[in-house]
């Protein structure tokens, strides 16, 4: 019998799927509209934290290889889950992390519809070879737009706004070197100092107007670019990145670019490979959620084709490493991925 660990029954859930937030379609990722002042942005159809927590629970309940664990609270209480598929922990392991900035939340959409699949034929069998932890909503008073700071300015209308801090207006991928915030201590101490993970994948959301060759992306990759890492960690953070842009531009409607980030310890992207040796993957998809400038925001047009990246990604990774032929990936790829750039201004 699956042992339950939960603290909260919400009712209400929103049952996702990509449909309203409209189909990918071909060519349409660089071309998804943009936030001009006429577009809308309503967070209205976003997982509300308390809706995600229902979907959570419906689904572990449905699903004989999930698990719910809490694994600490936000500053203002909510809990934050972690679900899990550990049959085998002599199995490879892979976490994704979703939405260390609340204002990015597309990636949390796509990671609860990828773990629906996870309940369907779809994906049998994927369980019986690899180990997989998703953290979804990491930031979920930024989420909420519950903080102790003004969110005035930001654009989105609905039933809030989102932002990229936490309540005490601290960027939790900034703190993974004195892990100083609730919600960050909650991720070291309960979900990397606990289990054995080999990949890890830390979804974003990036600004809508990065380019490559004359196109917008519909994201972004990177590995570590700390000195301090090992490099068979970059290698197989390298291989893990091949898995991803080899899905995504296979699918005609995908543009990704490298992305342009140093080398602090802070972020996740380099500081969870140097203190755990665990090979990482930044994702940065175009446009948010929410935000007080413009040109970060994204038509929710364009949500439907983000979501079906992110699903993707995550598909696409955990089939890799449960085949064995992430093992085998080809990282030349890196050496002629060109960096995006910012459009200017029209």
């Amino acid at each position: 019998m699956k042992k339950t660990v939960l603290t909260l029954s919400i009712a209400g859930a929103m049952i996702l799927s990509v449909s309203p937030f409209g189909s990918p379609v071909a060519n349409a990722v660089g071309n998804g509209p943009t936030y001009g002042g006429n577009e809308t942005i309503n967070t209205s159809i976003l997982h509300t934290y308390d809706e995600m927590v229902d979907y959570l629970k419906k689904e572990e309940a449905k699903q004989q290889d999930m698990e719910l664990e809490v694994i600490g609270q936000s500053i203002k209480g909510r809990d934050l889950y972690l679900a899990k598929y550990m049959k085998n922990p002599e199995n490879p392991t892979i976490l994704f992390l979703t939405q260390q900035h609340g204002n990015e939340q597309l990636t949390t959409e796509g990671a609860l519809e990828f773990i629906k699949h996870l309940g369907t034929n779809k994906m049998k069998g994927v369980t019986d070879e690899v180990n997989i932890l998703i953290v979804p909503m990491l930031n979920a008073d930024g989420a909420m737009g519950d903080v102790n700071f003004s969110l005035d300015d930001y654009i989105a209308k609905g039933d809030r706004n989102l932002t990229r801090y936490n309540a005490a207006e601290v960027d939790l991928n900034r703190d993974h070197v004195t892990k100083i915030q609730p919600e960050t201590k909650a991720l070291h101490n309960n979900v990397m100092k606990k289990y054995n993970i080999d990949y890890m994948i830390d979804l974003h959301h990036q600004g809508a107007m990065s380019e490559r060759d004359g196109k917008l992306v519909s994201g972004s990759i990177l590995y570590p670019t700390t000195p301090n890492a090992d490099p068979e960690v970059v290698e197989k953070s390298k291989q893990l990145g091949a898995v991803v842009f080899e899905a995504i531009d296979e699918k005609g409607w995908g543009h990704l670019g490298k992305y342009s980030g140093g080398s602090a310890e802070t972020i996740s992207r380099n500081g969870i490979a140097v203190e755990y040796g665990i090979s990482t993957l930044l994702f940065e998809m175009r446009g948010m959620s929410d935000h007080e400038y413009k040109s970060y925001v994204l038509g929710q047009k364009s949500n439907g084709y983000l979501i079906k990246q992110t699903i993707t990604t995550l598909e696409a990774t955990v089939n890799a490493i449960a085949d064995g032929s992430i093992e085998t990936k080809d990282t030349s790829f890196w050496d002629s991925l060109a960096y995006q750039t910012t459009r200017p201004s029209e």
